[in-house]
This record gives structure tokens, sequence and C-alpha cells, in this order.
């Protein structure tokens, strides 16, 4: 929410109470945590919402799924819900993204297939489809808890080469899992997680390293600065160790 505020305070074009062509911003965050930002471009013809120009810069930098998003007015206006036609958007490419909305009660976060009750999905393959009520299960809870990777290591994971994950402030638990790959469609691999190490960064290992298929825990602690640029030595991190069930996966 702060970056959406932060992103469209700096860059509207129209004074308090006053109309403009960019008067809201939104943030959309990625299944691997990286975010992105936008703002509207108002248009009488139909000019794009806030959130779909944060989608289209996603997707522009190689995200393919998308976590949650929420837009905020200019001028402290505060989040404000997506209009019907970004939810039908929504629901369409990302129907379990979570989406901030304001209640009577506060501020909540919901799949965005439950901003669309008793929605049908349009796909480009095959047009609108017929009620599918699985969109409105969780896919967070619906089944084992998700792990999420960067498909760039699904070709490890799956001949064995990786069998740890190292985690920061994503934690996970021992027993059955789904590793989720965010590709394009998503690969899913059923595993089994049978082992959770809490340690410093500053504590890990060459052990740890070539289990993630490096060679030693510099070389980890400088991959895991990509992940997480603001990653200190003295940050706690989770070692998962994994076991891969289902080795042919599934999109």
């Amino acid at each position: 929410m702060e970056l959406a505020r932060r992103t469209i305070d700096a860059q509207t074009d129209a004074g308090p109470n006053e109309d403009g062509v960019h008067t809201m911003g939104a943030a959309v965050m990625a299944a691997d945590y990286r975010m992105f930002v936008g703002v509207n471009l108002y248009h009488f013809t139909g000019g794009p919402c806030a959130e779909l120009v944060a989608l289209g810069a996603a997707r522009a930098q190689g995200a393919r799924q998308m976590r949650c998003i929420v837009a905020v007015g200019n001028h402290g206006r505060g989040v404000i819900g997506p209009c019907g036609r970004d939810r039908q958007v929504f629901v369409d490419h990302y129907p379990t993204m979570r989406v901030i909305v304001p209640t009577p009660a506060g501020l909540r976060s919901v799949l965005a297939a439950d901003l669309m009750p008793l929605v049908q999905r349009w796909t480009p393959e095959a047009g609108m489809n017929g009620l599918d009520p699985s969109l409105y299960q969780d896919p967070e809870t619906a089944g084992p808890p998700i792990i999420r990777f960067n498909p760039r290591y699904l070709d490890v994971v799956r001949s064995g080469a990786k069998t740890k994950t190292t985690r920061f402030r994503d934690p996970a638990r021992p027993g059955p899992a789904r590793l989720v790959f965010e590709s394009d469609p998503e690969v899913v691999l059923s595993a089994e997680v049978t082992d959770v190490r809490h340690c410093l960064v500053s504590d890990l290992t060459d052990q740890d390293a070539r289990a993630e298929g490096l060679t030693t825990a510099a070389e980890l602690r400088e991959v895991l600065k990509g992940h997480y640029p603001d990653l200190a030595g003295t940050d706690e991190v989770d070692v998962i160790t994994f076991q891969v069930n289902d080795q042919t996966g599934g999109a």
C-alpha cells in the first residue's frame, strides 16, 4: 500500500479535489516477491486503470504469477477497490491473486474470484467458460502448503541436484508440500519437507550450498542477496530440506 501511495503522490498531475489523467497508483507483488507499480492513464475512451498498468509492468519484467495487488488514490484518498472491468480481468488471468479492498470493518485481503460471485472465466483458448467452483478455493490453503520457486530451479530440483531451499520470512514446516515453479504455465511437484533448520545467514555452511546446487556458503549468500536485497548476515533464515515425490509434476 505504501509503495502504491508513494507512486501516485509522486506522479499525479491533479491537485486535491481536481480531475486529472493520473490520479490512482497501484502496486502488485509477484510470486517471487518482486514489486511492480503503475499509475492510471485516464481517457474518455477508456484508458487503463492503475492495476492493469502495474500487471503489464510485472509481465514485462518476467513475472508470471501474482500474489496480491492494491490500488491507492492520490492526495490521501487511501485504498480504493477495483472497478468491475478490473475484477473481471483479475478473475480471467489471476483468479487466485489476493486483492486488498476497503470494507466497513477496515481493509481486507480477498481472492480475486471472491470479488465476482458466480463468475465465469474467459480464457484466450476457450472463450467464456462455465462456472468453476474451484476458483473459490485458495491454493495456499486448499491442499499441502506451497513453496514457490523461480522456474530456473525446476531442472535441478527434478534431477535431485537441489534438495534444500533457504528462505527469509517465508516459513515452512515438515510434511507434505507442493513445490510451485512460477513458469507459464506453472509447474507443481509433489514433495515432502523433511527438515526445517533455523540459522543466521552468517551460519550457512558449504554443505547447505552444495544441497542447493552451489559450491560454497559465500556463493549461497550471494544468491540469497539476489532474492532478498536487504538481507544481512545477522538475519535469521529457514533452511528447508525437501524430497520430491512426483518426478513428472503437473501443469
